[in-house]
């Protein structure tokens, strides 16, 4: 997620986001993350789409298990966390800025000795030959797609870690025509899927492939 600072809002319905911490159980452990909205944000709070994430991940219709993974806009690590869980190899990834606090929230939720997650810097479209191309199994992405101006970096990077077998979920909250937007924009590229809806907190699920691409053109 990218470190955006919100105006203090006092909706109820926002209120959770300012909580210094919150408590989930996936993949049968007890998880307390911590949130820092007023230094980080948007990154740095637990979103919906995050937690529906989970909830997807904890059905088992992807494989998880030795799958080489990576989570786009980490923000508070809920996502790559629970993916580590449930026997994935994760990267998980944000800007420079929030790397100490996902860090943080890393630690605090997986064994010191834990080899199946580690945390990197990647600002969409930049340095990305640090990354394999399309050497990743799975690309995890939770409310990330809600800046227009990100876009053309964030399609950039899926399409240098994703091969045609590599699969692409993405969940998010509809909320504007840019997030229509992006997925028109995407699937340019990429075949795509709504695979789930939680009703409850308005959230979709999408999975994508990329598209071979045509050399007979």
């Amino acid at each position: 997620m990218a470190l955006v600072p919100y105006v203090e809002n006092q909706l109820p319905a926002l209120s959770k986001l300012h909580n210094s911490s919150v408590h989930f159980r996936f993949a049968n452990h007890d998880l307390r993350l911590a949130q820092d909205w007023k230094k980080l944000g948007v990154a740095a709070v637990v979103w919906d789409a995050a937690v529906v994430m989970c909830v997807y991940l904890e059905m088992g219709k992807v494989d998880l298990k030795g799958k080489r993974i990576i989570e786009l806009g980490a923000g508070t690590g809920l996502v790559g966390i629970v993916a580590a869980l449930l026997g994935g190899l994760v990267t998980i990834t944000d800007r420079e800025p929030a790397l100490d606090f996902l860090s943080a929230n890393v630690k605090a939720n997986l064994a010191p000795d834990s080899q199946e997650l580690v945390v990197s810097e990647l600002t969409w479209g930049v340095g990305l030959d640090r990354y394999p191309a399309g050497g990743y199994d799975l690309v995890l992405g939770a409310d990330i797609i809600y800046l227009e101006d990100t876009f053309q970096a964030l399609m950039q990077t899926l399409e240098h870690l994703c091969s045609d077998s590599t699969v692409v979920l993405l969940a998010c909250k509809i909320r504007y025509e840019r997030d229509t937007n992006f997925l028109s924009l995407l699937r340019c590229r990429f075949s795509v899927e709504e695979v789930h809806y939680d009703k409850e907190r308005d959230i979709h699920v999408y999975k994508a492939y990329k598209l071979p691409i045509n050399r007979d053109l």
